[in-house]
């Protein structure tokens, strides 16, 4: 037995693992397995060969990785994985303008747009504690054209710190995405790149930087969500980005 004196033993390495999938995702692996199952041994052994790789595909879908999150003031993380496809000021969504919400009349809008093969699991860029979810319903047009911001089915969040700056991020639905789902609620205190929802099968995630915070990341780059830092306060502005 080995001795209760002795410190316990610390590690610096850390094991890679395949990533968890989501609960909110585990019914459709299932379902999507059931048939697969019932295809093979049942009815049609060819197609449950091609259905075993969309069972494969759906449990990707909502993989939930670890993410572990930048420390330090000033930094606004990627909500979502993606490529960046917009960078530009805009106004501010109406739902999410005025004093109880952003204030600013406009902002510089940083669009991320998810494919069916990223990672679907959304986070909040700062900690702080959710002022304001706003629902939207909507139609279902590709999330990657500009007008999808406000024509498509959408949530609009906005998180207050606690010196009191205020950032919104948006869940937009997408051509294929037929859901918003919200793991959060106004009120709620969360930590920078927890959890706050996902989006099915296909969409994009808007946010708006604070005048005083500058773009760190370019047209085309793609993102980690609560990894990646999109803007940081009093920062450089990236090649390339006007604000």
């Amino acid at each position: 037995m080995p001795s209760l004196d002795k410190p316990p033993i610390v590690t610096n390495t850390v094991k890679w693992r395949f990533p968890a999938v989501h609960p909110e995702g585990r019914k459709y692996v299932l379902i999507s397995a059931a048939v697969t199952a019932l295809f093979l041994f049942a009815i049609w052994d060819e197609l449950g060969f091609l259905l075993v790789g969309v069972t494969i595909w759906v449990a990707a879908f909502f993989r939930d990785p670890v993410r572990v999150t930048p420390q330090g003031e000033g930094l606004i993380v990627s909500p979502a994985d993606g490529l960046v496809t917009m960078i530009e000021r805009v106004p501010v969504p109406r739902e999410i303008a005025g004093p109880d919400g952003l204030n600013e009349a406009t902002r510089v809008r940083v669009s991320i747009f998810m494919s069916v093969f990223d990672v679907h699991i959304n986070r909040t860029p700062v900690a702080g504690t959710i002022r304001q979810v706003v629902y939207i319903a909507g139609k279902f047009l590709n999330a990657d054209l500009d007008k999808a911001s406000e024509e498509n089915e959408r949530q609009h969040f906005v998180v207050e710190t606690r010196d009191g700056l205020r950032v919104g991020f948006t869940q937009i639905a997408g051509l294929v995405a037929r859901r918003i789902v919200t793991f959060v609620k106004t009120g709620d205190m969360v930590a920078a790149g927890q959890r706050i929802g996902l989006i099915r099968f296909g969409s994009r995630v808007d946010v708006f930087l604070p005048d005083d915070y500058a773009a760190q990341v370019a047209l085309g780059q793609r993102c980690i969500a609560g990894e990646t830092v999109v803007g940081r306060k009093g920062g450089v502005v990236a090649e390339g980005i006007a604000q």
